[in-house]
């Protein structure tokens, strides 16, 4: 089996049909399409169960409601394939896609994970491309840090060498856990590899992590990107890198008032952040905290933004 594509699935009984369909008209063989009914309330189950019957490619597993994570990890135990791939049960996969992506695995057996482009609210008035260059990562630090993997680290648009998650599970009970588990899958390959060749169809939902991150879990992300710099040396000077991370610091301390996780920077100087290809906003926060602290800076921040939405 080459490759096992798991698709959660929950309460999604308008879209489900058409996210299958989208991975079946790929017209690949050697493909499984696994479905992981994470305790669906609506039609969903049932469908699962029909288009298995339907598909001989398609297989159905019932599981209680675990969430996101449970159901990813129920589709890696059962997958088959020496390559693995995600896809939510309201999105779907642009025609063409397999066939280019496991092309390009084929001409390059080395690769450990193939990133390819996403397109964001697809169908709709404000769809917008995102696409990652034509790359080869050989270093995981200049994936994450030159790559700007810190800022795509979603689950959806890569297919991975299935033994990748032989000791590595999606996190239960945990927010973002895209950007939890992406860096310890990284830790397990030797090249990494994006592509501007097909696409994954995301169709944004009002429900989804995203909008609905509270200070605790957009707290749970930032020590991501903490564990990250350190692991990664990054907190003698600044960095397009810090620079996000210290954005995501300002925002959990305007909603939760914890103490500052983000090291302060030891090199911190003028024509370090002068070089720097941020914004002045940017390079002004930067500019303050080499004056004051990091934690005088969540505090300007909080106020301002309380004032803002007052």
């Amino acid at each position: 089996m080459k490759l096992s594509v798991v698709i959660p699935v929950y309460d999604t009984e308008e879209t489900l049909e058409a996210c299958v369909k989208s991975v079946l008209d790929q017209g690949v063989d050697d493909t499984e399409i696994i479905l992981v009914d994470d305790g669906s309330d609506d039609g969903s189950p049932a469908m699962c169960d029909r288009l298995a019957r339907e598909h001989e490619e398609v297989c159905t597993i019932h599981e209680e409601h675990r969430g996101i994570a449970g159901a990813r990890n129920k589709g890696i135990e059962k997958a088959r394939g020496e390559y693995i791939m995600f896809v939510d049960s309201d999105d779907s996969l642009a025609p063409y896609t397999l066939p280019i992506l496991l092309a390009r695995i084929g001409a390059h057996p080395d690769y450990d994970i193939l990133e390819y482009p996403i397109i964001w609210h697809a169908g709709e008035d404000d769809e917008e491309v995102l696409k990652f260059g034509r790359h080869e990562y050989g270093n995981m630090k200049e994936y994450w840090v030159e790559g700007k993997g810190y800022a795509h680290a979603y689950a959806c648009n890569k297919i991975y060498r299935r033994r990748l998650f032989d000791k590595v599970r999606y996190p239960m009970n945990r927010a973002f856990i895209d950007a939890y588990t992406l860096p310890r899958l990284l830790e397990q390959c030797r090249l990494v590899a994006t592509t501007e060749e097909g696409a994954y169809q995301y169709n944004y939902s009002p429900g989804g992590m995203a909008t609905m991150a509270d200070g605790e879990d957009l707290e749970q992300l930032l020590e991501v990107h903490v564990d990250r710099l350190e692991h990664y040396e990054m907190t003698y000077e600044p960095s397009e890198y810090y620079v996000y991370a210290l954005q995501l610091q300002l925002d959990v301390y305007a909603q939760t008032k914890e103490p500052p996780i983000l090291p302060e920077l030891i090199a911190l100087s003028g024509s370090s952040i002068r070089r720097l290809p941020i914004s002045r906003k940017d390079k002004r926060r930067l500019r303050f905290i080499k004056h004051f602290s990091i934690k005088g800076l969540c505090k300007l921040y909080r106020l301002r933004h309380r004032q803002r939405h007052r």
